[in-house]
């Protein structure tokens, strides 16, 4: 497809990007994705609002034996706060609690591969619906899991969980509605997937103050299937049949700010003084303004085209890939080892009063971090070198454990406030890493291969949880030592390589510069 090159630069890419749909259904399309976001992207992950919840409705309680409730134990005040369910509460209650988050943060990353693929390979459309249905099927299981004879708590927690990714991925390709504010569209609906956790909150704090009577797991998931239904009903109506960009398109808008055709989404006065021609040459291998893009990206990050242009297999099997999967597998080992964990972690600490304060921060904090954090990451990602970026991040992680094992109130709450910064942080450097070492072609499948293996390795959190409830009673300095210790291997290694590698891409950039460069006969 071409153009004449009598257009100019703007009328080019406004024809290109003609979208069938209008504005207006292009904004309904952003507030209904927006608004199931809200609801179901990732609610699992306000596991410990939902907590006290279960306990108290005795889910799991009769794992107890009369022998092994242990909270007959603690002191007095910490009873008189608890109700008679949760002074019941033994280990086995609770680490089976703990194990249907740690499976449910399993599904939800393991499942970025798959979700992936359905949608590059069937639209979103079909990704939405399939979404639809396994929150549909997560809520019959909570709504009705005492009745069932499988485990249907834990199996439907992890089905909200498998549908969380379905639904809020299926809407990544919104981002390209509007092309010229993509990056806005993108971080909307990332904000509103981190606020989902909140959800529980919000149920924790009507069930715990009556203000819906008998607001049970059964009447409050008959309640939530409105939410699957909407979204099937916005999937069959105004959603789009087919996306708008791919996953690999919309890191390259990301990254570079080029779309998958070599046009900036927002050109600037330099770059419309470049050759009209260009614009129209859509069928050539790299246009202009995508070497520029790229040029200026070397040197930012140091590190930018690293492995572009080698296939999957070949990325995966270099230091690239295996030293970032082992880093970002452990950063979420901790971050969900502590969400399932806080409870018992901040009792140990501190009495009653404290604990239940830092508890109910915690709650407030996860969600509205993700938003708050935005615009940093924005800024920190844009103006600093990738290396600066990944040795931050390791800097804050091995705060956060510092931190963590220190009985103060105040260093408990900055901690907390570091990590659900940290968090959204974290998940955007490594996708941002990934798009700009191994590339655009396969952003997607690279990408979808560290965070599920990530989300297989969220299985050692059920072992570290026995850990800390039987060998070390209750203790959680040593797990959380461990987990600071193991972060400080991986993070130095990946720095360390990292810094490396720049130094040999500068030194091979600096050799075919010198090779490219035009002869100059020296006057005699």
């Amino acid at each position: 497809m071409s153009y004449s090159a009598t257009l100019d630069s703007e009328s080019a890419i406004s024809i290109y990007r003609a979208p069938k749909a209008t504005f207006v259904k292009r904004l309904v399309q952003i507030g209904c994705a927006m608004f199931w976001c809200l609801l179901a992207a990732g609610p699992i992950f306000g596991f410990a609002a939902l907590k006290p919840v279960l306990i108290d409705q005795g889910i799991y309680h009769e794992k107890c034996k009369a022998e092994e409730l242990t909270f007959g134990k603690l002191d007095e005040m910490l009873q008189s706060t608890m109700s008679s369910k949760e002074k019941d509460l033994c280990p086995a209650q609770d680490l089976s609690l703990n194990f249907m988050f740690t499976l449910a943060a399993v599904v939800t990353n393991a499942a970025a591969l798959l979700v992936g693929h359905v949608l590059d390979t069937y639209g979103p459309r079909v990704t939405g619906i399939t979404g639809a249905v396994l929150l549909a099927l997560a809520s019959l299981l909570l709504r009705d899991g005492d009745k069932l004879p499988f485990d249907g708590y834990r199996y439907g927690y992890s089905l909200l969980a498998l549908g969380g990714p379905f639904v809020f991925i299926s809407c990544f390709q919104l981002a390209n509605s509007f092309p010229r504010n993509s990056g806005l569209v993108l971080a909307l609906l990332t904000g509103a997937f981190d606020t989902s956790s909140a959800l529980f909150l919000f149920y924790r704090l009507i069930y715990q103050n009556d203000i819906i009577k008998n607001l049970t797991l059964h009447r409050f998931f008959s309640f939530y299937l409105v939410v699957p239904a909407f979204i099937l009903i916005c999937q069959l109506t105004i959603m789009p049949k087919d996306s708008y960009k791919t996953s690999n398109t919309l890191a390259k808008i990301t990254v570079e700010g080029i779309d998958e055709t070599g046009i900036p989404i927002t050109i600037d006065e330099a770059s419309q003084l470049l050759p009209r021609e260009t614009i129209s040459r859509r069928n050539s291998i790299r246009t202009i303004y995508e070497e520029e893009a790229e040029n200026k990206l070397v040197k930012q990050t140091g590190i930018f085209g690293a492995l572009h242009g080698k296939t999957v297999k070949q990325q995966i099997f270099t230091p690239w890939f295996y030293l970032m999967a082992l880093f970002t597998s452990v950063q979420m080992l901790r971050i969900n080892f502590f969400v399932a964990t806080i409870r018992a972690q901040e009792q140990y600490f501190f009495d009653s009063k404290t604990a239940a304060v830092i508890n109910q921060f915690f709650d407030v904090a996860l969600p509205a971090g993700g938003i708050i954090s935005i615009p940093f990451i924005g800024f920190f990602l844009d103006n600093f070198k990738t290396v600066t970026v990944i040795q931050l991040l390791l800097g804050i992680s091995l705060l956060i454990g510092i931190l963590g094992v220190i009985a103060n109130e105040t260093c408990a709450l900055l901690g907390i406030v570091l990590l659900v910064v940290y968090r959204p942080f974290y998940y955007t450097a490594v996708s941002d890493f990934c798009a700009k070492v191994f590339g655009f072609d396969t952003f997607g499948t690279v990408y979808g291969t560290i965070i599920c293996l990530s989300g297989f390795c969220n299985l050692i959190q059920k072992y570290l949880d026995t850990l800390m409830h039987d060998t070390f009673q209750m203790n959680p300095i040593p797990v959380n030592i461990l987990l600071v210790s193991i972060t400080a291997l991986f993070g130095g290694l990946l720095v360390f390589f990292i810094i490396g590698q720049e130094k040999e891409i500068k030194k091979a950039q600096l050799i075919l510069e010198a090779e490219n460069a035009d002869v100059v006969d020296m006057p005699n």
